[in-house]
């Protein structure tokens, strides 16, 4: 006879049980222990029950922090919180290569994860949040399975996602195929694969925290950064951010001024922001006049999130806004110097064989008497001459050798080198719509709508001559007329006619929610729809327009809305 589920939880939990406790880390801050230690026992080593066991992002712990406020009774003031994330998120936190493969989560990108190791984790984890979300935490093993216990007590979906296999109701008998041979281990339940996982690939004590750990210091940002942007319906933007001392040691006040590659505006945003753990920014900012009406407005107010390198010389990140956090410029800064920097391009790809092409290049401190030679755009791209430059701006005339080879390029001047600079094409064989899956949502006066921006990129197949494989070649926006095409799920679909409005510059916005009686049963105009994009001057080999298209949910809005962490100055 099988054993039964609970017998069999009870032999794991013994073969665990012999297992060495994990030596925490003591929380030494004074206002932590006075807020926290009433409920967090504090042992003779200065550990502080659960806290000791715990490392996680700025994000994390605020989110803690709400919790004990809603469910255990904590009393506390704003000034107070903010203290304490700023100290748990510094010395209880991630070091920076911990935290940069989930800067996805406070950068509020939706993506699709890569990090879900199998059907299981996916199973147990991700049904009901990203994985990012626990790969945000560094846990003992101990405190992941109190974590497990915590979601079992809190959610009533939980104890089915981790306990009981897929097909198995309460009460029932394991299927053959899952009852162990005589004297065979059990087989494990999908919340112990996750715990396995978890504890395993987020563990509490690492060698990069170990290494960050006494490297962590009083970010030194003050200066002068050269920034280069990009959003989407909008294009690329170069300019300089002015970071001055805050209030604090790790406080800062921001101003930047960026100008269009696309049509040459110019606009400035202010801001504050504050540095956690000596790299992990957040802030806000919003343009210095105020912004219009439309949703994507580039001056609206923005929160910040970057990643600081540990050489503290670079950053990248996303400032971001939206009800549903869809608008946003994905950054990167480079901090100035007394040498030359190159920022950024004016042309994302060139083609092979032309002749006399006049490139922009955007940067800074770019010296008085620039030579060809001192400008290397590699193999294949010749410099013929430098036509004009100022200290942030150039034009070369360029030539593009009929048989240089395609792929990305990176350009040098000095010792400067902007990777992926731009790419050298033979034809574009394909156009991607990005995103390629996306999401909007239906909204009123009432609530907000999620909008969407949609762009089409063009690409090379790569060396396998083969499209859509890890070897193409990218090369940036292509000029398309748009369209909405049903995406037939049902017989007579009728959805393109009301989820909303497609403008010629792929900028989606959804109807309005609520019954609409012009619809059949008077439903929601929510549906799911084609985004189409149709070159305007490249073609197939057929000689037809080369097209892309992207799927398009439009959902209601969010009546309910989640605690969503947000941690800024």
């Amino acid at each position: 006879m099988a054993p039964s589920v609970q017998a069999q939880r009870g032999q794991r939990a013994a073969a665990n049980a012999d297992e060495k406790p994990e030596d925490g880390f003591p929380v030494t801050d004074p206002l932590v222990i006075s807020k926290c230690g009433g409920c967090h026992a504090k042992d003779d080593k200065g550990n502080l029950s659960r806290i000791s066991w715990e490392r996680t992002t700025p994000e994390g712990w605020e989110e803690a922090i709400k919790r004990m406020v809603r469910l255990n009774g904590l009393t506390i003031t704003p000034a107070e919180a903010r203290s304490i994330v700023k100290y748990l998120a510094t010395w209880h936190g991630l070091a920076p290569e911990e935290a940069k493969p989930v800067m996805y989560m406070p950068e509020h990108r939706l993506i699709d994860e890569t990090i879900i190791p199998n059907d299981t984790v996916r199973g147990a984890c991700a049904s009901c949040h990203a994985l990012g979300r626990p790969m945000s935490w560094r846990r003992s093993k101990e405190d992941w399975k109190l974590l497990e216990n915590m979601h079992v007590a809190l959610y009533n979906t939980a104890d089915m996602a981790f306990r009981r296999p897929m097909g198995r109701g309460p009460g029932a008998e394991a299927p053959a195929a899952a009852t162990p041979a005589p004297g065979a281990a059990p087989a494990p339940e999908p919340g112990e694969v996750a715990l396995e996982f978890l504890a395993k690939n987020a563990p509490l004590h690492t060698p990069e925290w170990a290494a960050w750990e006494s490297r962590i210091r009083a970010p030194r940002i003050t200066g002068k950064w050269i920034v280069s942007a990009t959003m989407l319906g909008h294009g690329q933007f170069v300019g300089d951010l002015t970071i001055e001392p805050g209030p604090a040691d790790d406080e800062f006040k921001t101003s930047v001024t960026l100008k269009s590659l696309k049509d040459g505006s110019t606009i400035t945003r202010t801001g504050t922001s504050l540095v956690y753990a000596g790299y992990s920014w957040r802030g806000r900012s919003k343009g210095t006049t105020a912004a219009g009406k439309s949703p994507d407005d580039i001056l609206s107010e923005a929160r910040e999130t970057l990643w600081i390198s540990p050489d503290q010389n670079t950053a990248e990140g996303r400032w971001y806004w939206g009800e549903y956090q869809e608008f946003g410029f994905d950054v990167k800064l480079t901090r100035a110097s007394l040498d030359p920097t190159l920022a950024a391009f004016g042309t994302t790809a060139l083609k092979a064989g032309s002749k006399n092409l006049k490139v922009k290049i955007y940067g800074d401190a770019f010296p008085k008497t620039i030579t060809p030679a001192e400008l290397d755009l590699g193999a294949g791209v010749k410099v013929n001459s430098i036509v004009s430059h100022t200290k942030s701006e150039m034009v070369v005339d360029v030539d593009v050798a009929p048989d240089a080879v395609s792929g990305k390029r990176d350009a040098g001047l000095g010792r400067s080198i902007l990777q992926n600079a731009f790419a050298v094409y033979h034809h574009i064989d394909y156009i991607k719509v990005i995103p390629e899956t996306s999401l909007a949502r239906l909204g009123s006066t009432v609530h907000p709508k999620g909008y969407q921006q949609f762009d089409a990129i063009g690409y090379e197949n790569g060396p396998d001559g083969k499209p859509h494989t890890l070897d193409d070649v990218e090369l940036g926006p292509v000029d398309c007329n748009w369209s909405v095409e049903e995406f037939m799920a049902v017989y007579g679909d009728d959805d393109k006619n009301f989820v909303g409005h497609l403008s010629e510059t792929a900028f989606f916005t959804p109807a309005s929610d609520g019954p609409n009686p012009e619809r059949k049963f008077s439903r929601n105009n929510y549906g799911d729809v084609w985004v189409v994009a149709e070159a305007k001057n490249e073609k197939d080999k057929e000689g037809k327009p080369l097209t892309g298209r992207s799927y398009l949910v439009v959902s209601v809005p969010t009546y309910i809305k989640w605690d969503q962490p947000e941690v800024s100055k």
